[in-house]
């Protein structure tokens, strides 16, 4: 049979596989074919794996010994800073160029075993650290819908490899939006889990009280999926949440959605945009859910915190990149020229501008005023979070406050960029569970999004409202 790889999902492609109607290896072929139509254009793969043949093998073998799952076979794309046994992981960086892991990152131990087809590696900002994919060192990656746009990012690569159906689906990360940006930017469904759901064991770091791994897919059913398979203990994690904390008591389901009206009406929100939000306001009305207005007054300073708390986790996780252990090395006549010289040729310019802007937050003298007071407010935000979800089920906003914007608009303005990830960013602060759904276009074909944030623990919720929305 034809594969139809645009309207494909996980759970149609375990049946074919079932019923004989095509096989792991066509499957596999089917996707390299589009792979090598498009990706020079798009720049989505940095690499397509050379050990694809070994990957199907072992997927055929689960299913001949009846231990398959639904992700068994099924090919996704990984982004570049997710370590991969034996496989380059670059993090979109010079400084990493050729540096090859020797272990399997907590998430693709747990796929592997499983017998997922990991096709290649996707292009992102530099160690995760953008809005748009502008600023990794392999070249920028192109929106399929529009390839004169951006298609967002960090996780820009693993979306476009997805939304030019060169993958079924995606594993990204997200530290302040990286998975829910450029899934809105793309027409994908993003998942950003609880902290501590899914295993950043293998990930390379940016900040690591805000980072977390997530599925990138078409439809929220494979979301679903993909997190239920990722979404496990890590004994190698000590963020990993034990197993007997996870479990939810007499879940029920959600009815009641949170608006945050005075969110909603700061500057720099696209008018299409909020009036596209208006809408998916009134479809999940339809859906018999009941909408409150709720106010939020900690929120708006979440982004204010956010660009705090994460260049001082980057200065020092970035720290370790010195010339000496691992990746580029220059010589130099004293140590520090080692490092200087390293780490200048190393870093790209947005990543020297948050380990500068990081340790400036750290230094002697401003680190109460700074560091510790983002901290507080964290935790106040945090709490004005938790306390809210006692009255309403799920909060929504859309997921970005402008659309899918062209290259170079914003690259040369840090803080226009860094407002694209104004609705996102909360939920990182939080540590709870978020997701971004497509929910219409506009007259251009551009994508808009709806942002659905969860209590603690509570994917369920954004799942179960999320396939509503999808109706």
């Amino acid at each position: 049979m034809k594969i139809n790889l645009k309207d494909l999902t996980i759970e149609e492609t375990h049946n074919h596989f079932k019923n004989g109607d095509f096989t792991v290896r066509e499957l596999v072929d089917a996707y390299l074919e589009v792979i090598k139509e498009k990706n020079p254009d798009i720049n989505a793969y940095l690499e397509v794996y050379s050990d694809l043949d070994i990957q199907i093998s072992k997927a055929e073998e689960i299913f001949k010994n009846g231990t398959d799952t639904l992700m068994t076979g099924i090919p996704i794309s990984i982004k570049d800073n997710m370590l991969f046994d034996g496989h380059v992981a670059s993090a979109s960086s010079k400084i990493l160029g050729g540096y090859k892991a020797t272990y399997d990152a907590g998430v693709i131990k747990q796929l592997k075993k499983q017998g997922t087809i990991f096709l290649g590696r996707t292009n992102m900002d530099e160690f995760a650290m953008g809005s748009s994919t502008e600023t990794s060192a392999y070249g920028n990656t192109k929106n399929p819908l529009d390839t004169a746009r951006v298609p967002g990012g960090s996780s820009g690569g693993a979306v476009s490899s997805v939304a030019m159906d060169g993958a079924m689906a995606a594993l990204g990360s997200d530290t302040g939006g990286s998975i829910r940006q450029p899934a809105a930017f793309t027409g994908l469904v993003g998942l950003k889990p609880t902290y501590g759901a899914v295993s950043r064991f293998g990930i390379i770091s940016m900040a690591s009280s805000l980072d977390q791994v997530g599925p990138l897919g078409k439809t929220v059913r494979d979301v679903e999926i993909i997190f239920n398979a990722i979404n496990a203990y890590d004994r190698l994690d000590s963020t990993s949440i034990p197993l007997e904390k996870r479990k939810i008591s007499n879940p029920s389901k959600p009815k009641r959605i949170g608006v945050p009206k005075e969110f909603l009406s700061g500057d720099g929100i696209e008018k299409e945009v909020l009036q596209n939000f208006e809408e998916s306001c009134q479809k999940l009305k339809n859906e018999g859910y009941e909408l409150v207005d709720v106010s939020l007054p900690l929120i708006k300073y979440s982004l204010a915190v956010y660009y705090i708390l994460m260049p001082a986790e980057v200065s020092s996780n970035l720290a370790r990149y010195d010339g000496i252990r691992y990746g580029l090395h220059e010589e130099g006549d004293k140590l520090l020229d080692i490092y200087t010289k390293s780490r200048g040729k190393g870093f790209g310019k947005e990543v020297r501008r948050r380990i500068l802007l990081g340790t400036y937050i750290l230094s002697h003298g401003y680190y109460d005023a700074y560091y510790n007071t983002a901290v507080r407010v964290r935790h106040a935000i945090k709490n004005e979070l938790a306390n809210i979800f006692l009255n309403v089920d799920a909060i929504i906003t859309p997921t970005s406050p402008c659309l899918p914007f062209k290259f170079n608009e914003k690259i040369e303005d840090p803080i226009a960029m860094y407002m694209s990830d104004l609705f996102t960013v909360p939920a990182n602060i939080a540590d709870i569970p978020a997701i971004s759904i497509p929910s219409g276009k506009n007259a251009n074909g551009l994508p808009f999004s709806l942002h659905i944030m969860a209590p603690y623990l509570r994917e369920d919720i954004l799942f179960a409202i999320g396939k509503d929305f999808e109706k």
